[in-house]
């Protein structure tokens, strides 16, 4: 699935479907249940089209993140 880069579609943090559907992609046949949110957070940061600020992340919205990404794959 193609994801918009340019400045008006960048995912922030709160974007939890486009984030969840781009870890599907870049980190296919991965059990989301199983990364810890280190890692979670790595991942989200280094994804093409992600630029938001570290600081706006919590264990709230990794949980949203991943929980999305469980349900995306159910």
């Amino acid at each position: 699935m193609a994801h918009q880069t340019d400045e008006e579609n960048e995912m922030k943090w709160t974007d939890t479907l486009d984030i969840s559907l781009a870890l599907i992609d870049t980190h296919p046949g991965i059990d989301p249940t199983k990364i810890n949110f280190v890692d979670l957070m790595g991942w989200v940061m280094a994804l093409p089209g992600f630029n938001d600020d570290p600081k706006h992340c919590g264990e709230k919205i990794l949980e949203a993140i991943q929980q999305t990404w469980i349900d995306e794959l159910a």
